[in-house]
């Protein structure tokens, strides 16, 4: 379990059959008037293609994840990808950063050095933190083909012997959005010894109606959200969850499919009004993209829909999570479980903050604010 130092470089013969593939793009017709309302739209996808045919430079974007400190290490099968940041401070905690899907670690660019040098922006060196995040395995950097595929509670399992016996942090603490939530959330009931606290941008609670009292107004209104949630808004995990191999025949060939399965998610789950481009720049959105074409690893990524939908609830019934715990509430996100909910499972809440802005892709859309509640709530937690 030796980390290996990594520097990504994906072959010039691999660009340019990418460009090749797009300049080739077959586009499907669209219903007069559609626009994003059955999918992605078809005039913003032609823009994208073309853009990312002609203009994007993955040299850019590959030297810009370059840029920080990589590693590679042999463990549970694969070999996991990590980078990992040292704190600048007297004390930096680690910090098991985790992402999920469509996202990946491109999503922590500007995050990351928010919580590892807080006093470059006006914060304080004592909330310093040395930050390991992963590539979720199966995902991009952490997958090779035919490699063992990953339950969010196998994930955690594996990240807390990375934390604990490769990296030698006896505790640690965990953020996490999307797969990411869930798997933090798993290590703080399944390794609370080892776990100082979990801080989630996203809720992993269940979404059964029939799960929900709805005796007060906010489960009323939320009751409202899972129905338009669970009736409009879940054909992907569907898909995702009942054939995803079927499914990761057309993504891993079509880089144009590709962009526009995860494109619409940008979209859809971001606080950006409709405007996907007002929010993440089309370089930004292509270079998260095109690392899940370069890695062949959309298919392997969907395994954690599987497994959840073939196997039981990370936090089984009846039990809970009770380490200290913080959560983010931001307005665009998918969806906003009311609190009494979440202390059904999770029963030493210590921070709950709603936010002005920001969507699912917290640490892309609002890093600073993503970062200074992270701060806020480890910040009575450290160790004297």
């Amino acid at each position: 379990m030796s980390p290996r130092p990594f520097q990504l470089h994906v072959p010039d013969a691999a660009i340019a059959d990418l460009r090749e593939r797009l300049a080739r793009t077959r586009f499907p017709d669209e219903a007069p008037g559609a626009g994003w309302s059955h999918g992605t739209d078809l005039a913003w996808m032609r823009e994208l293609v073309a853009h990312w045919r002609d203009r994007f430079d993955w040299r850019a974007q590959e030297a810009r994840l370059n840029a920080f400190p990589q590693f590679k290490v042999a463990l549970g099968g694969i070999d996991l990808h990590y980078l990992h940041i040292e704190g600048r401070g007297p004390r930096p905690m680690p910090l098991l950063l985790a992402h999920g899907w469509p996202g990946s670690v491109f999503e922590f660019a500007a995050l990351i050095p928010r919580l590892t040098d807080p006093a470059r922006f006006g914060g304080d060196a004592a909330d310093a933190f040395t930050v390991i995040a992963p590539s979720l395995p199966g995902y991009g950097l952490s997958f090779t083909p035919g490699q063992p595929r990953f339950s969010v509670e196998q994930m955690a399992d594996l990240f807390a012997t990375l934390m604990t016996e490769v990296l030698g942090h006896a505790r640690f603490a965990t953020q996490g959005g999307d797969w990411g939530a869930s798997v933090a959330a798993r290590l703080g009931f399944a390794h609370p010894d080892k776990t100082i606290g979990v801080h989630l941008n996203l809720l992993p609670l269940r979404r059964d109606p029939a799960q929900i009292s709805g005796t007060s107004a906010a489960e009323r209104q939320y009751l409202r959200e899972v129905g338009v949630w669970l009736g409009e808004e879940t054909g992907y995990s569907g898909q995702q969850a009942t054939r995803p191999q079927t499914l990761a025949y057309a993504l891993t060939d079509s880089p144009a499919g590709l962009a526009a399965w995860i494109g619409e998610k940008m979209r859809a789950w971001s606080d950006c009004h409709g405007d996907v481009e007002s929010v993440f720049d089309r370089d930004e959105l292509l270079a998260n993209i095109a690392l899940y074409w370069f890695t062949g690893a959309i298919g392997s990524s969907f395994w954690p829909y599987y497994a959840r939908h073939h196997g039981p609830w990370p936090i089984p019934d009846g039990q809970s999570v009770d380490v200290p715990m913080g959560y983010c509430e931001f307005p665009a996100e998918i969806l906003r479980p009311p609190r009494v909910l979440a202390e059904k499972t999770f029963t030493d809440i210590r921070r709950w903050q709603v936010m002005p802005r920001g969507g699912h892709f917290a640490a892309w859309e609002q890093p600073q604010a993503l970062a200074d509640e992270i701060r806020a709530f480890y910040r009575p937690l450290r160790e004297a």
